[in-house]
């Protein structure tokens, strides 16, 4: 390992790893109707995958832990993680599983529609655990989402919060969270459907979203950060807040875009920005994915992001 890489903080992501299956049609379906679709596409994703790669393309070290299936896509998801730069040491595989697949529809405006079957991210367990466990003392930050066992994730979140590693966690797709997991979380960061299952009210603008992160703040997190897509987002640690206003730029594909929002944040944080400054990280990060297709593959890298920062 050189110098520089040794300097460079390490992000670890535990989480789903999937192969998203993306169809592309003028509009979304109605319930029960079918539509003509353009094309389809298949791409890496998973938001522990896609937080990954976000993480290695804005310069850190990335590590991922997680599991794939025994079938064609899990020797590609490997390989690919491997191709953007993060590491699949601790990537293991689910023998008679299949791998975590999504099923995307995307419209014409970029607004998407997705069924997640989980497949072997759902048989993480103490391996995942171990492998958190003995990257820790070389980590900055942890990155965790729902896609994997939540008690498993609140394991890790504990030890690592400890150790005065930042905890981001990205509550999705939507699944109850026990009480004792917000105690151990730095930052939380979900958007506007995310937060409404959370705090069990629509998020819709500044107001409502200030409302949420004050209650996520009383069950213990450390900061909460809503993003609001379009809006921007509004962080507060309980001392400050306040909005952080959007990047225009054409939307072509919203899927992944707060997964970058998530990575950059992250490595943001590990490089010692204040808040408001790692959640306009988030926000350009985000930006610039959707000006792209795919999820893995709209990662922005950290060049791209840093020049929308100072336009």
């Amino acid at each position: 390992m050189t110098d520089n890489e040794r300097n460079r903080p390490l992000i670890l992501s535990l989480g789903g790893i999937n192969m998203d299956l993306v169809t592309f049609s003028n509009r979304l379906p109605a319930d029960g109707e079918t539509v003509v679709g353009d094309r389809f596409v298949t791409y890496p994703g998973g938001k522990g995958a896609n937080q990954a790669v976000a993480a290695a393309r804005m310069g850190a070290r990335s590590a991922m832990v997680g599991r794939v299936g025994d079938d064609m896509f899990g020797p590609q998801l490997t390989d690919l993680l491997q191709s953007a730069g993060v590491e699949t040491g601790a990537v293991g595989v689910s023998e008679g599983t299949n791998s975590g697949i999504a099923v995307i529809s995307v419209g014409e405006n970029g607004q998407n529609r997705i069924v997640q079957v989980l497949g072997a991210n759902d048989t993480c367990a103490d391996a995942e655990h171990d492998a958190v466990a003995a990257l820790l003392p070389r980590a900055s930050a942890l990155l965790l989402q729902l896609e994997v066992s939540v008690d498993l994730s609140i394991r890790v979140a504990e030890k690592a919060y400890s150790r005065g590693v930042h905890v981001v966690l990205d509550p999705g797709p939507v699944r109850p969270v026990p009480e004792e997991f917000y105690r151990h979380v730095s930052v939380i960061t979900p958007n506007e459907t995310e937060a409404e299952a959370l705090v069990g009210y629509a998020i819709a603008n500044e107001q409502t979203a200030a409302k949420a992160a004050s209650e996520l703040l009383g069950r213990g997190v450390g900061a909460a950060v809503i993003k609001l897509g379009a809006q921007g987002a509004y962080w507060s640690d309980g001392h400050a807040g306040g909005m952080v206003p959007p990047f225009a730029v054409p939307a072509v594909d919203t899927v992944a875009a707060g997964d970058a929002f998530n990575g950059a944040l992250a490595v943001a944080l590990s490089e010692g920005h204040p808040l408001d400054s790692a959640v306009r990280w988030g926000c350009a990060a985000g930006a610039l994915s959707v000006t792209r297709v795919g999820a893995q593959d709209s990662m922005p890298e950290r060049d791209a992001v840093l020049a929308l920062l100072d336009q």
